[in-house]
């Protein structure tokens, strides 16, 4: 990689970051049905965002369309997966194989985005000696040994809300750089260390919330159609 890709790569907006995969699955899924080119009001009107934004997110990734032909499909999927990290294999361990840790073992997609999981780390020695689809599992104790023979710098943390903090520090002081964090727990970390949040529950309480004022939406509007 280039320092001009590397400028550009660091400086790309998290909102914009968010965004790209929807992108690419859709030109991946627009490729499979033989497009050939793609315009930025298509991509919108398909995944639901405003057109100019479109634009302005591809631009930072250095694809442009051509007036009145849009996008190269190919050259999109080509440069989107690139950009993404989704061609190179990226190796994690996966801390806490409770229904959450089992079930993301289970999940054979995260390959085709550039995610192995290599193997499970819990604290119940019943577990230890075991695996999910083939992926074995491993007393806690042992993480700093098969980090140390691995190099496996990236962890999944699947623990319970009260062990997150504690467990996510003694990843860290093993050699883990990254932590895609599934507990609603907010972990303090280091500096240098990256953190990515995805709770379920946050995302639970968000739809609930709007479904909610939906409803009291609705209710409202009864009770002044009965009014008049």
């Amino acid at each position: 990689m280039t320092e001009n890709q590397l400028t550009y790569q660091f400086y790309v907006p998290e909102p914009t970051l968010r965004r790209l995969p929807w992108y690419l699955a859709y030109a991946q899924l627009i490729l499979k049905e033989g497009e050939l080119h793609v315009s930025s009001t298509q991509i919108a009107k398909n995944i639901a965002v405003d057109a100019s934004l479109v634009a302005k997110d591809l631009s930072y990734v250095q694809i442009t369309g051509r007036t009145r032909v849009g996008y190269d499909v190919k050259e999109l999927v080509h440069v989107l997966e690139s950009f993404l990290g989704f061609t190179v294999s990226h190796k994690a361990f996966l801390f806490g194989v409770g229904s959450l840790g089992g079930s993301l073992m289970h999940d054979n997609g995260l390959k085709q985005f550039g995610l192995e999981i290599v193997a499970g780390f819990d604290v119940k020695y019943e577990l230890s000696g075991t695996s999910i689809n083939r992926i074995p599992i491993h007393h806690f104790d042992r993480f700093t040994e098969l980090q140390k023979q691995t190099g496996v710098n990236i962890g999944i943390l699947t623990v319970p809300v009260e062990k997150a903090q504690s467990v996510s520090e003694i990843m860290i002081e093993g050699g883990i750089q990254a932590i895609w964090n599934f507990t609603p727990y907010r972990i303090r970390v280091p500096e240098k260390v990256i953190v990515q949040n995805t709770s379920i529950y946050a995302h639970l309480a968000v739809m609930f919330n709007r479904l909610n004022a939906i409803e009291e939406c609705e209710n409202c509007k009864k009770k002044i159609t009965r009014k008049s």
